[in-house]
């Protein structure tokens, strides 16, 4: 039934600041943009989608971390942890090693969404069959 991740949606209350702190978080501005709405980037080599929702748009309370947490792959996870909280981020899990092959931690955004980090084995492999 489930096929693999399509997008990845946070919500923001105010999506300039969102678009500002993921452009700048990202190295690139969205690809896809519903002035007022939503944006969304493509990332990594498989292109997985992560967009911004207006939180006005949320079918739940938004702007306090809760519900799962989507882990995206990074190549060194206490390096990566260190940059987002140098940005503004909190810290949500410090980096804990799940095992071999397997390290992860998470961040609330400055909109109060959790973003996972995570050094996957699994990832790399598959990004290395795939040829990239």
């Amino acid at each position: 039934m489930l096929q693999g991740m399509a997008t990845q949606n946070f919500f923001a209350a105010d999506l300039g600041a969102a678009r500002a702190w993921y452009s700048d978080l990202f190295g690139a501005e969205p690809y896809f943009v519903v002035e007022g709405g939503y944006i969304e980037w493509r990332l990594g080599p498989r292109e997985d989608e992560f967009g911004i929702v207006n939180a006005a748009y949320a079918p739940h309370p938004t702007g306090t971390p809760a519900g799962s947490i989507t882990f995206w792959a990074v190549d060194d996870v206490a390096a990566a942890l260190d940059d987002l909280l140098a940005r503004g981020a909190t810290e949500h899990d410090d980096v804990r090693e799940r095992g071999p092959g397997f390290v992860t931690a998470s961040v609330v955004d400055p909109f109060g969404n959790v973003l996972g980090i995570m050094e996957n084995v699994h990832f790399a492999e598959g990004v290395r069959a795939a040829g990239g």
